[in-house]
């Protein structure tokens, strides 16, 4: 697809009135959400949380993979939003599944209260903590937010390498985080339950009503 090309096909979208409101009424939810999100983590930081009796985690020490761990995710991410900015409609499913999955993950983490693993490494993401928080944070435990996203990219690419690259991120991220001890074992797998959970209920509201996203 040539430059010229890709602006016609955007330009064609948000001619389209309902589907301009759509996109911005998005884009504004999906900034108050992760704004509302950082205010949370603060609060959430000075909750006390269980220790969980993880009989996974119990027979290995943890390994620092942040390094691992950032370029599986990071990358994920650049390239997922770069290739489906190529289709409008495809990047809005992501940004709206992205919001209800922030949403339930504040649900879940109010809900399930959890202290870091014993010997854990934390996770010292730049992004979150020179956009979101500026202090570190350590409990935003349940669900994994790194593999919910990672598998979120993977649901809603259509590329079959693409696709493959993403589960490849999805496996990393999450073997990552559980290795490194800065998530319970749990967390990584309930965060692909609430992956798909969101996907599927985004992708539900647009075919009741009727929405032009295409074949999802």
């Amino acid at each position: 697809m040539t430059t010229k090309e890709y602006f016609k096909r955007w330009k064609t979208y948000l001619n389209n009135p309902v589907s301009r409101v759509e996109f911005i009424v998005t884009l504004l939810l999906l900034v108050i959400t992760v704004f509302s999100f950082s205010r949370y983590l603060l609060f959430n930081e000075a909750r006390h949380g269980a220790v969980l009796d993880d009989p996974v985690l119990k027979h290995f020490n943890a390994v620092d993979l942040n390094p691992v761990l950032f370029f599986a995710i990071y990358s994920s991410l650049i390239i997922g939003l770069v290739s489906f900015s190529f289709t409008p409609n495809r990047l809005l499913l992501a940004f709206q599944t992205y919001t209800l999955m922030v949403i339930f993950r504040m649900t879940a983490m109010y809900l399930v209260p959890l202290d870091p693993p014993p010997g854990c490494i934390d996770l010292d993401d730049p992004v979150v903590f020179i956009l979101g928080t500026g202090q570190k944070i350590i409990k935003d435990l349940f669900f994994s937010g790194h593999t919910s996203t990672a598998f979120m990219l993977f649901q809603i690419a259509r590329n079959k390498f693409l696709k493959g690259y993403f589960l490849i991120a999805t496996i990393t991220v999450g073997s990552c985080v559980i290795l490194q001890k800065a998530h319970y074992t749990i967390d990584v797998f309930a965060g692909l339950v609430f992956s798909y959970t969101s996907y599927q209920l985004v992708k539900s509201f647009h075919r009741k009503f009727k929405s032009d996203l295409g074949h999802l």
